[in-house]
């Protein structure tokens, strides 16, 4: 859109070698899918394949018993994929694309101290001459992660509602590394098409794969439980009680190095309201709403939020160049008004979503570390998939939606057919969040009516075979 755009970031470059070992110790392997994909198309689409050549398809979970046994379950019965891709590698790429672009200007090691919206001013300290600057902009963006700091100075201008909630859980990264085939080549040591579970009902270990054929492993759990784990005793015993076949995968030493080098990582939602000031500022991403992993949609909502804004920005016809109009007053003058109008519009359209999503990811924590190993869901899940594939016209597919989601942020607004939640939320870009949760409870609604009918049936049937059994018998 011939923004003339500035990047500030408080960090390093990121693509620096004195940069790289820091960030690979507190890094959950990212989940890109359908949304996130609509997303970079709706961008740059040569963009969105180059970064789709480095990630490695998952077509399911993989659960591990205590017993080492393994059982699949596919995520979609048309052979749709999540991909798992390297955090570190996918921020370097995005700053690559970034720094090709001749409107845009990347400046690292500022940080943000205070924004002034009103007079349209960004007050940075440079970290490595300890200077502090002054910036003037005519929109800021803030996408400054969980604890940002353009959300706490924009609390000072708009009434916000604001709800952040840490779980009692933590999370640590481990790193399972490559093992060799007959050719002493590296090899994977787990199948790489799927996102590997091992639940043990109240934490779990997950791990996705690398293009190094490494698996990142993160072992997400209580806090009181990782406060169980003091010594190196302690965490060899736990890992061979709940994780056998992982500890022998990951290897004592690389287990206990990984233990003693990274850090505990705490869990966090946000949920907030509204995301803008006038025409003056917008908050994204994790700035805006901080979620759980447990869905894998933190990457996928971020990006899903870059092109719903864009959708509006196009819809309002907001142009960087435009002039106001002259109506006499001074502070109306001073405002882009389609511009305010279409971070208005975000701000109210967006918030159901981001909170259904939120909201989502927490639920499917329970789902991930227990529910997925017993024989209720299981029968529960195939029963979606059953009704799902009787009613489905065929797969939607991200290739068949065009160029859509470039012009309308969500253009299905009422889906036909029965459709399984993790579908809707992970396949199908053109459906929102929120009209996603609302349908997958009407169809829960229907599941349980259908799983109560069943019982009855069985009942009343048991009933008369047992009545014919005991005439038989006096016969």
């Amino acid at each position: 859109m011939n923004w003339q755009v500035e990047i500030y970031e408080a960090r390093p470059d990121l693509r620096l070698p004195s940069s790289k070992a820091a960030a690979q110790q507190r890094s959950i392997n990212l989940a890109i899918s359908s949304r996130g994909i609509a997303a970079l198309r709706a961008v740059d689409t040569s963009a969105a394949d180059r970064f789709l050549q480095t990630v490695i398809p998952m077509r399911g979970r993989m659960i591990h018993d205590k017993h080492g046994n393994l059982q699949s379950q596919p995520y979609d019965k048309d052979g749709q994929c999540i991909n798992s891709i390297d955090r570190a590698l996918l921020n370097v790429e995005l700053l690559d694309e970034a720094s090709a672009v001749p409107n845009v200007r990347l400046t690292f090691n500022h940080k943000v101290l205070s924004a002034d919206f009103d007079h349209k001013v960004l007050s940075l300290r440079d970290s490595n001459s300890g200077t502090d600057v002054r910036v003037n902009f005519d929109l800021c963006i803030g996408a400054d992660g969980s604890y940002s700091i353009i959300r706490r100075q924009l609390m000072r201008v708009v009434r916000m509602n604001f709800q952040q909630e840490y779980i009692p859980h933590e999370y640590i990264e481990l790193k399972m590394p490559a093992g060799h085939d007959e050719h002493g080549n590296p090899a994977f040591l787990l199948d790489p098409n799927h996102l590997h579970i091992w639940p043990r009902h109240s934490f779990m270990l997950i791990a996705l794969p690398n293009k190094d054929k490494t698996f990142t492993c993160t072992l997400f759990a209580p806090t009181v439980e990782f406060d169980r784990l003091i010594t190196r005793e302690d965490i060899l015993l736990w890992f061979q009680n709940h994780f056998p076949d992982a500890l022998s995968l990951l290897g004592e030493d690389k287990l206990l190095k990984d233990f003693e080098q990274n850090p505990r990582s705490p869990l966090i939602t946000t949920k907030l309201t509204p995301y803008h000031y006038k025409d003056r500022c917008l908050i994204l991403g994790d700035a805006a709403h901080s979620m759980v992993p447990f869905y894998g949609q933190g990457l996928n909502c971020g990006l899903e939020d870059v092109r719903v804004l864009l959708t509006l920005l196009q819809e309002e016809c907001v142009v960087p160049t435009r002039a106001m109009p002259d109506s006499g007053d001074p502070e109306s003058d001073s405002i882009d008004q389609s511009l305010s109008k279409a971070l208005s519009r975000y701000s109210a359209s967006r918030h159901e979503d981001v909170v259904a999503i939120c909201e989502l990811a927490m639920d499917n924590y329970i789902e991930m570390r227990h529910s997925v190993t017993t024989p209720a869901y299981i029968m529960k899940k195939a029963l979606d998939y059953l009704l799902f594939s009787l009613t489905a016209r065929g797969p939607t597919l991200l290739s068949t939606l065009g160029d859509s989601l470039s012009r309308v942020a969500f253009p299905t607004v009422s889906p036909r057919g029965w459709l399984p939640l993790y579908t809707m939320v992970t396949f199908r870009p053109d459906i929102s969040y929120a009209t996603a949760r609302r349908k997958a409870a009407r169809q829960a609604i229907a599941l349980t009516t259908i799983a109560k009918l069943g019982t009855v049936g069985m009942g009343a049937m048991s009933f008369y075979l047992t009545w014919r059994t005991l005439r038989w018998l006096r016969s």
